[in-house]
């Protein structure tokens, strides 16, 4: 493919990100951008151009090495749940926008130390950024099968360069916040994760079942070149404590690299989103490196004897067979790696560069004077030049100083590098006792020793690779020859590297850190960091700050950055949470910070510190007065704690009264109607068979006819009689579990046919249509059949009662589930009132829906269905469908008497 073509394509992917990006900031609450698999996507930032070409190197190279890389994300993940929480809510409350502004924080919101970390992540981030253009470059040109110009200016990858940092600049400085969710970044970072998986599983697929027969085919050729046996062994002891090494390295990477902070903590929005991550991560990376090792060793296999870079296999594997649309693909893949990590990355280390850096020691005066609007403007436009000049200064790196060293060679360093910051960003999590002189010592202590052991031989042997300095070591002391540092000769340079500088730098900041206790702030932030799930409610009670300030003034430095608008509000809202009056002068300790977090977003930490300090006058504070003054801080916000809870208990309670009371004026009320409706039901036929006896009783000359149908109603008013005091006997016996049941084994569908036959004339009567089949095949069930046909009776007869005057229909139906058998009885009546359908079968129930007609009962008839199916051990209930209502229940298909 010829290089217009591919850059072609490349502009138009482009595009496409930035559409994704633009879609997504406009759609910030959709399910499709606002979830846990987008950010546990998003994470995947960690696999590079390293990851997709450097990966492939290393396994041709030296076999299974390129797994360690791996291994430490996979451990630290499972104990995300703990630390990641404890970040994300420190950094959530405190407005935290970077690694940077996190460190300094917890060391007393240290400027110095701020701008200390920013100039480390500076020195091991660049490099890197400059190894994915590197990775861009060598790939655009194999897929072009063009050369590389020495003329930067006649290089496609330099206009490639050019446009990711017009790409980025612009969209990474959407707001002067910096610890805004910048949605639109993470959707897109997200979709070139899923992008650069699926091509690269494409990419496996082809290799392993297209260009060979599969794994076994792979391994049996590969296995005969030579020093394969060699280079798929950990090599023993030595091999293992390298192994060990570098898994300790990447497990510290996926917490500190700038990028890794930035998509895990400043665009977490939800912590439960978490809960996902820590198994969606790993599966990825497992997927990712499925497919490496049968892609290296087919490079090998392929190319064995031909001087051909291993790092560029999966994309010369393709190209040599012929396959330019695989090529692209993989391309592509490579360039979503390499272009995710150098937009995150440079977004990261802007704000860290601006807020850290740029503002606090040059630009800090001079956003003093100026308005909201202009200071804002400057904000972004330092932050937007700053990320230009970062991708162009990686470019550079790489066009002068990293041209002929491999993607992993570099990346490595650059996680040493970084490295440096652990003990310093652990210890903030884990113990009070650390000081800021232990943090910045340590830090320097441990570069030092990452500088030569590390740094200086990797541009030293680009300058004179026969250096004596290699052998001899400073000075000529072969103790301190930088490979082999105090004679430790059994490690490679980067696991050597970082053992004797982490050593150092940790034993340095443990040391310092006890010998020199840090003053009264340090150790307040290390009591809100260790113990932030205490303060997390109402963490500005946990600030210590004693001294002369007033609102006004810090109202006038807010309005400066947020406008008057946004302070104002921010304002009410602080005065309604702490229950403070309006017209209050004088701020306390608990404004200065909420001040404090609301600038950080802007300008940093330091920054902000300094600006509410130029209007306020502190006090010094001894170090037990600010234990004292914690202690009580502590004691109140558990008070404060306990006593919400104990409100919501009440509140609860007192929901629950509320409920019980309208239910039993609910159960009184129907009693009532359930007493009347008895009471009456009662008096009907005794009163109708004491009337017939009367008549019979006074006139002896009653004609034999009349006299015969008197007697017929008193049998029949008896009978009516008897029926009402058997339902409420019936009822009784189940409620009080005397009445049981005999099971055994009927058919279903002849006892509803026998329970319909005595309804037919009424249904015939009433112009109803009935619809059962009763020739279906036999439904062998154990049930009590006298009960059964008395539940269908009843449900039946209330469906003449209730189904349409006009055009009434009744539907009787069975359906046959896993363990059980379930019979619906539906009439195109009106339907329940939704709040009833439950209460429908309580003994007392009468509608309270005076649109529905009374039944003529009792309302005893639904109640006692209701027990005989319970006891049957099954459900009875009623549901509105469409033009009526359907009363349905079960009958287990093995019951046990």
């Amino acid at each position: 493919m010829n290089s217009i073509g591919l850059l072609s394509i490349v502009l138009v992917y482009l595009g496409f990100l930035f559409l994704i990006a633009q879609w997504a900031e406009r759609n910030r609450n959709s399910k499709w951008t606002n979830n846990p698999y987008v950010y546990s996507l998003s994470l995947a930032v960690y696999c590079t151009a390293w990851t997709y070409y450097g990966s492939i190197g290393v396994a041709a190279d030296s076999g299974l090495n390129y797994l360690p890389i791996y291994i430490g994300p996979v451990i630290a993940f499972p104990l995300w749940i703990v630390i990641l929480k404890k970040i994300i809510r420190i950094s959530r409350v405190n407005k935290i926008s970077s690694i940077a502004d996190f460190i300094s924080l917890r060391y007393g919101n240290s400027r110095f130390l701020g701008a200390l970390v920013t100039v480390i992540a500076l020195l091991a981030i660049l490099p890197y950024i400059g190894l994915q253009l590197k990775a861009i470059s060598e790939t655009f040109h194999v897929v072009t099968q063009s050369t590389e110009s020495s003329n930067i200016f006649l290089d496609t990858s330099t206009y490639v360069a050019l446009i990711l940092a017009l790409f980025a600049s612009y969209y990474g400085t959407r707001y002067v916040d910096a610890s805004e969710k910048r949605k639109g970044m993470v959707t897109a970072v997200a979709f070139e994760s899923v992008l650069k998986l699926f091509f690269f599983l494409i990419l496996g697929l082809y290799v392993t079942y297209y260009v060979f027969d599969g794994f076994t085919d792979i391994y049996s050729q590969a296995s005969v070149l030579e020093h394969f046996e060699k280079r798929n062994t950990i090599d023993g002891l030595e091999g293992a404590v390298n192994w060990m090494m570098l898994i300790v390295l990447s497990f510290f990477a996926i917490f500190l690299l700038p990028r890794q902070f930035h998509m895990s903590i400043v665009e977490n929005n939800r912590e439960r989103h978490i809960r996902t991550a820590i198994w969606l991560f790993p599966l990825y990376l497992l997927l990712f490196n499925f497919f490496v090792y049968p892609i290296a060793w087919g490079g090998n296999i392929l190319f064995d004897g031909q001087d051909m870079n291993s790092d560029m296999f999966s994309l010369l594997i393709p190209q040599s067979r012929g396959n330019d649309f695989m090529t692209v693909l993989v391309f592509l893949g490579g360039f979503s790696a390499a272009i995710s990590m150098i937009v995150v990355s440079s977004i990261s280390l802007s704000t860290m560069l601006s807020n850290n850096l740029l503002i606090p020691y040059g630009f800090l005066g001079s956003l003093q004077k100026d308005n909201q609007e202009r200071n804002n403007s400057r904000i972004v436009r330092i932050r937007r030049i700053g990320i230009f000049s970062l991708i162009i200064l990686s470019f550079l790196y790489y066009r002068f100083f990293i041209m002929d060293f491999s993607l992993v060679s570099v990346g490595l360093i650059s996680f040493v590098i970084v490295a440096q910051l652990a003990p310093a960003f652990f210890g903030a999590l884990f113990w009070k006792r650390g000081s800021l002189i232990g943090a910045i010592s340590g830090v320097f202590v441990g570069f030092s020793i990452c500088f030569y052991t590390l740094l200086l031989p990797f541009f030293l042997s680009s300058l004179n690779p026969d250096s004596l300095f290699f052998k001899e070591g400073f000075w000529g002391f072969e103790l301190l020859q930088p490979f082999q540092l105090f004679g430790l000769n059994y490690l490679d340079p980067v696991p050597h590297a970082l053992f004797w500088s982490l050593f150092f730098n940790l034993m340095v900041y443990l040391a310092f850190s006890v010998s020199f206790k840090g003053n009264y702030r340090e150790r307040n932030y290390a009591e809100m960091f260790v113990d932030i799930d205490k303060y997390i409610t109402n963490h500005e009670n946990a600030f210590v700050w004693k001294g002369t300030a007033y609102v006004s003034d810090i109202e006038k430095v807010l309005k400066r950055f947020l406008g008057e608008e946004r302070t104002n509000r921010a304002l009410h809202l602080f005065k309604m949470k702490y229950n403070i009056a309006p017209d209050n002068l004088m701020a306390d300790a608990r404004l200065i910070k909420f001040a404090e977090n609301l600038l950080t977003g802007h300008i940093g930490t330091a920054s902000a510190k300094i600006l509410i300090d130029g209007v306020t006058k502190e006090d010094k504070i001894s170090l037990p007065e600010v234990l004292k003054i914690l202690e009580e801080s502590k004691e109140n916000i558990t008070i404060n704690k306990k006593l919400v809870e104990t409100s919501n208990e009440l509140k609860q309670l007192s929901g629950q009264l509320k409920e019980a009371n309208f239910a039993l004026l609910v159960k009184d009320k129907q009693k009532d109607e359930f007493l009347d409706t008895v009471t009456h039901e009662l008096r009907t036929p005794i009163t109708a068979i004491r009337a017939a006896s009367e008549i019979l009783h006074d006139d002896e000359d009653i004609p034999e006819a009349m006299r015969k149908q008197f007697l017929q109603n008193i049998i029949s008013e008896s009978d009516r009689l008897n029926r009402l005091i058997d339902k409420i006997l019936d009822l009784e016996k189940f409620e009080t579990g005397k009445q049981k049941i005999s099971l055994t084994e009927q058919d279903i569908i002849t006892t509803i046919a026998n329970s319909i036959r005595p309804l037919q004339q009424l249904i015939s009567n009433k112009k109803i249509y009935l619809e059962f089949n009763e020739n279906q095949k036999a439904i062998k069930l154990y049930f009590d059949e006298e009960r059964m046909i008395q539940v269908i009776t009843n449900l039946v007869s209330n469906a003449i009662k209730f189904c349409d005057e006009k055009e009434g229909v009744i539907i009787i139906s069975l359906q046959n589930n896993d363990t059980e058998y379930s019979v619906h009885i539906f009439n195109n009546g009106k339907g329940v009132n939704p709040n009833e359908l439950e209460a429908v079968f309580e003994k007392f129930y009468q509608s309270s829906d005076q649109t529905i007609k009374k039944p003529i009962g009792s309302g005893l008839g639904l109640a006692i269905c209701k027990q005989i199916i319970e006891a049957h051990k099954g459900k009875i209930w009623a549901t509105n469908v469409e033009k009526g209502v359907t009363f349905s229940f079960t009958i287990p298909k093995q019951l046990i008497d």
